[in-house]
């Protein structure tokens, strides 16, 4: 028998306020955010994907409920396949990293493995055939990555330049962004 989640989940869809309804109510019910993120990494569940938007909302609002499980949703970004999960986990890593070099009210704090599997997992998802809005997200995780480690922006600056002509106006439009920074 499906959970109360799983009932929600089935009627999450892709309109922003659809997602918006699913994470209200995890908001209001935190006992379901442990269960959720079960969710969003079981490949096998039908929705893996809704899971991710939701957290993705839900992120927005309480970054701070994932840090208990953070070893899990770093170890485990590389698995992700679906391009409906990647978006929304590439954003929440974003938000991850940004909390976590900010020290703001949102204290983030990620350790060097959990930072370098965010680092693989953005450049695998940068250089694989992931859709643009991932790109996006990653390359703006790396871009404030690489003001922490030496390394990043040097390679990320070769992917960005290398691939430039290949890919539409949205990512020409953030690495142009990007590149104008690291220079």
């Amino acid at each position: 028998m499906p959970s109360e989640l799983q009932k929600n989940l089935d009627y999450v869809s892709a309109y922003r306020e659809n997602r918006l309804k699913g994470a209200q109510t995890i908001l209001e019910n935190p006992d379901y955010f442990q269960e959720l993120i079960a969710i969003f990494f079981d490949i096998s569940d039908k929705n893996t994907h809704k899971a991710c938007w939701v957290l993705e909302f839900v992120s927005y609002k309480k970054l701070e409920w994932l840090q208990p499980y953070l070893d899990f949703f770093c170890s485990n970004l590389k698995h992700l396949k679906d391009e409906s999960s990647i978006r929304p986990i590439a954003k929440i890593c974003q938000l991850l990293v940004n909390a976590h070099y900010k020290k703001s009210e949102i204290n983030s704090t990620l350790s060097e493995t959990q930072l370098q599997d965010i680092i693989e997992t953005s450049f695998d998802w940068l250089i694989t055939d992931t859709k643009v809005a991932a790109k996006a997200y990653s390359i703006r995780t790396l871009y404030t990555l690489g003001k922490h480690y030496d390394w990043i922006h040097p390679e990320l600056q070769i992917i960005l330049t290398k691939d430039y002509a290949n890919h539409t106006s949205a990512y020409k439009a953030v690495a142009r962004e990007v590149l104008k920074k690291i220079k």
